[in-house]
This record gives structure tokens, C-alpha cells and sequence, in this order.
């Protein structure tokens, strides 16, 4: 095995891979700028939710976290061009992880994704060729990498691909109501709006996304099905990213694929001055222990932690508990109404307040459905009137809906929100119990 990893094989891919990679990361940025994401997530908002544990993270004041942006989307350049690879890497892995971590009204797979990828593209010989640092500093020049850099991408986006499928095989989705509810607001879409309204469609999709998620990697990896499977790629890609506009996610899964073609044809087509590798030397650095060590880790956590859920109680569409960092991708809809009493501790008098004065409409709708949400507004409001010396109880009523089912209630309206514990790993008693099952066979309203 430690031959295989560290047998060296020509880096065409991921040389090609970084100088995309960097460009998506600038877009990545500067995008979040003009579309006015940065406004309305990280500017307007009177605070932001952060993950629990990260609340000391918030936005820089004013405005400059446009800033910030414009800085983080320098580094995507960076990146993209090989200058001060690894400095640059690093601290666009950090920033991006930073703004991740402070905010999470815009919860997305894919922003999880970026993390860890970049993190990942740290350790990478990624500047070797075709960079500022080699036209700088010959000696790093390099027409081949260990083959382990090539194999942490395949594993990754197969652990990816294959939880995300998994997560599918649950009632409805596998009877395309959840897909028929995600394609009521595309309705309006010119050209295709109507056609995404067919139910044959909706099973189409539904199907089509199992499939394609449990057998890309494989496919990919198959040479006599590899042309095939990119082609499908690239169909399934574009539809999400016209259909859902999820930003650069889509075409970075289409640069993995540099990862499975034979490095010549990316040499060919994308390096035609670069010398093609072939001798398969194999060179084991002296601290591979090290290196294989901490992968070994790395993918360990990434193969547990989406199992958590099956570990807590109740069912994770309706709790939320051990969702996050788990490829929950685009598996339900959910829509809530709540109403926060405030109550003021000493003197047991109930003290009014307006949503709007404390969350944006985004922030609103995490905080009527999502329950560690729910419990983060609650310390909001305590910290908040502490400061005016005011010990208060925050006690709510909440209904929810998951995919489309008639509401239900969420939250204990006697338990105080504002002073019970969160626990990452363990189930909160006072979030009502489903009446949900993830059961493929039966289903209980």
C-alpha cells in the first residue's frame, strides 16, 4: 500500500485542477460581493448565527467584510496562478473556514465542501508546474506527483457521492413528493418551468439522483463507462447549476473529473508544452508515517460523522440533529411558524418582542424551523437583556411542516430555552417527537 500511494504519476490533472480550483474560488468571492450575498448575510443582519462553539465569530463591522471578500478572492488568483502557493492557500482555506463557521442562515454542502477542499489543496504539490513559484524558483519544478494525491480527491467525492445517495433512499423522496415541492418555485423559469412541474419528471429526478450519486464514482473510475459517466456529469451538473444556482459547485464537480482521465489526455489538451511523466518511480518521503497517519484520521472522521444521526434519537428530517457535515443535499423542505414570549424572571411579567427588530427574513425562517437555530435566538435574547440587567425565560411555540405534511408542534412550550444546555451529540428532549419514519417500507402520519 505504501508503494501504490507514493508511486509517482504525471500531475497534469492537478496542476490543471489548481489553476481552476483558484479561478472558482475568485468567483467564489467576488460573486458573493456583486449577487449581494455579502449584504444581506454578513452585512445587515444585526448579528449572525454562528455554528455553537463559534459565536465569537461574527462579521467585521461596517462594511468591511466586502473587504474581506475582495481580499479572500485575491488569494483565489493567487491560487489560480501558483504565487505563494501554499501561503496562499492557506489563507484562503482559513478565511473561507472563518466565514463559514460565523454564519450559517446560508447553510450549504457546498460551502462544507470548499472547506475541506481547501484544506486538502494545502498539502498539495499543486505549484510545481505551469506557476509563478516555478518561473521564481526553478527547483520546484515538477512533471509528477505521489499517487496519493490523486486518490484523497477519488475517496473524498466518494464518500461524498455515496452518503448523498443513501441519505435519498427515505419515503418521500423515493415517491417524488419532495422533488414535486422543490420544483413548485422553478415553475416560472422560462423553457423548462412548465416541464419541471410533470410528475414523470419528479421521478425521473428523484431516481436519477440516486443513481447518479451512488454509481458516478465507480463509473468514473471505469474506463469503459468513464466517457459515458462524464458525459452524464456534465448534463446532471448543468441542470443543477441553471435549476437550483448553486453557484460554483457544479463545475468544480466537473474539474474532479480531472482526477479520473488518463493524464495524458489532460497533458494533451490542456498542457501541450509540458513533458509527459511515465516513470512510476517510486520515492517514500521520510515522513510518511506522518502523512499517511493524519489522511487515515482525516477519513476516518469523514466516514463516521455522517453517521451520527442514526445514533440519536428521533428522526433527523424533523430534528435537524446530525444533519449538518453529513451530505444532506437537498432532501426536504421544511416551514414553520413560532412566536418567542419573553418573560421577564423576577417579576414573571411577559415582555414583548418584535422579530423584526432582532433577524433579517432569512434568519427568520432558521429560526421558526431549525431547532439549534431556535435555541441560539433564545441566548441572543438573554445576553441581550442581561446587559440591561433583566434575567429573562424564553419559552416558544412552534409548529413545522416537513415536506408539506400537515404542521406539527416542534418545541416544549414549557421548557425555557434560555436556560437548557446544547449538546452536539446527544438528542434535546425538548424538541417534540416525530411522527416521521425514515422506514423505506412504511410511513407514519
Amino acid at each position: 500500500m505504501i508503494k501504490f500511494l507514493f508511486k509517482h504519476i504525471d500531475n497534469s490533472g492537478l496542476i490543471v485542477f489548481r489553476i481552476i480550483f483558484g479561478l472558482l474560488c475568485f468567483l467564489e468571492a467576488v460573486g458573493a460581493i456583486f449577487t449581494g450575498w455579502v449584504k444581506r448575510t454578513l452585512i445587515d443582519p444585526e448579528f449572525t448565527f454562528s455554528f455553537i462553539g463559534f459565536e465569537w465569530l461574527q462579521p467585521l463591522p461596517g462594511n468591511w467584510m466586502y473587504v474581506y471578500y475582495i481580499v479572500m478572492g485575491m488569494f483565489g488568483l493567487f491560487i489560480m496562478l501558483g504565487y505563494k502557493y501554499r501561503f496562499s492557500m492557506l489563507m484562503f482555506a482559513l478565511m473561507w473556514t472563518t466565514t463559514y463557521l460565523m454564519q450559517k442562515s446560508s447553510y450549504n454542502n457546498h460551502y462544507y465542501l470548499l472547506v475541506l477542499l481547501s484544506f486538502l489543496m494545502v498539502f498539495m504539490p499543486a505549484h510545481r508546474y505551469a506557476s509563478i513559484d516555478v518561473k521564481q524558483k526553478p527547483s520546484l519544478k515538477s512533471i509528477s506527483m505521489p499517487s496519493w494525491c490523486k486518490w484523497v480527491f477519488v475517496l473524498q467525492l466518494f464518500i461524498l457521492y455515496t452518503y448523498a445517495s443513501l441519505a435519498k433512499l427515505y419515503p418521500d423522496w423515493l415517491d417524488a413528493s419532495v422533488i414535486a415541492i422543490l420544483m413548485r418555485n422553478k415553475a416560472n423559469y422560462p423553457i423548462v418551468g412548465e416541464l419541471l412541474q410533470q410528475n414523470t419528471i419528479h421521478y425521473i429526478l428523484a431516481y436519477g439522483g440516486i443513481l447518479f450519486d451512488g454509481l458516478i464514482i465507480p463509473l468514473l473510475l471505469f474506463k469503459p463507462t468513464r466517457k459515458y459517466a462524464f458525459f452524464a456529469s456534465i448534463f446532471f451538473h448543468l441542470f443543477n447549476s441553471i435549476v437550483f444556482q448553486i453557484g460554483i459547485f457544479p463545475y468544480m464537480s466537473l474539474a474532479f473529473s480531472l482526477f479520473f482521465f488518463d493524464p495524458k489526455i489532460i497533458r494533451n489538451l490542456f498542457l501541450k508544452n509540458k513533458p509527459f511523466y511515465e516513470a512510476e518511480a517510486i520515492t517514500i518521503p521520510k515522513y510518511k508515517t506522518v502523512l499517511v497517519t493524519l489522511f487515515s484520521i482525516y477519513f476516518i472522521v469523514q466516514i463516521v460523522l455522517p453517521l451520527r444521526h442514526h445514533f440519536i434519537e428521533d428522526n433527523v428530517l424533523w430534528t435537524e440533529e446530525g444533519h449538518r457535515l453529513s451530505w444532506r443535499m437537498m432532501l426536504r423542505s421544511k416551514s414553520g411558524r413560532i412566536t418567542y414570549s419573553v418573560i421577564n424572571a423576577d417579576t414573571n411579567k411577559a415582555i414583548p418582542i418584535k422579530l423584526d427588530d432582532y433577524l433579517t427574513p432569512k434568519q427568520q425562517r432558521g429560526a421558526s424551523t431549525k431547532p439549534d437555530v431556535i435555541w441560539q435566538f433564545a441566548q441572543h435574547l438573554k445576553q441581550d437583556f442581561a446587559k440591561k440587567n433583566i434575567p429573562i425565560k424564553v419559552f416558544v411555540k412552534c409548529y413545522v411542516s416537513v415536506n408539506g405534511k400537515p404542521s406539527k408542534q416542534f418545541i416544549d412550550p414549557k421548557v425555557d430555552l434560555a436556560n437548557v444546555e446544547w449538546s452536539h451529540f446527544k438528542h434535546h428532549n425538548w424538541i417534540l417527537p416525530s411522527e416521521l419514519t425514515i422506514d423505506n417500507n412504511t410511513r407514519k402520519n
